[in-house]
């Protein structure tokens, strides 16, 4: 049995939980923030067995798509200005970070 979590971007969470429960999986949803952008995202728990990991995956690949995004920076405050950028811009964000992990034991009560 395979845990895999998938980090994604909010706007991706609910197309992603609806393909994932059409197909029959069953998901965790965690409210987490990003430490790039400080942006809300979402973590999706998702538990599975072995030969099935690879039909999650592409069901997140096909739900979760990169996109361009025009991003304010933040003015630093007692930091090096030298390298402070004072206008917009453009960031790939989007698509999803996915770590698959073995489960030992699962249970459920």
């Amino acid at each position: 049995m395979k845990l895999v979590m998938a980090v994604i971007q909010d706007k991706d969470s609910n197309r992603l939980t609806d393909a994932l429960g059409k197909n029959n999986y069953q998901s965790t949803k965690l409210a987490t923030t990003g430490g790039f952008l400080k942006e809300g995202n979402t973590t999706l728990i998702i538990g599975c067995e072995d030969e099935r990991v690879d039909d999650v995956l592409q069901i997140i690949k096909e739900n979760c798509s990169q996109r361009e995004q025009m991003v304010a920076p933040i003015s630093p405050m007692g930091g090096n200005a030298d390298s402070y950028i004072p206008r917009p811009v453009k960031v790939e964000v989007g698509g999803a970070t996915v770590f698959v992990l073995p489960i030992e034991s699962f249970f459920q009560f």
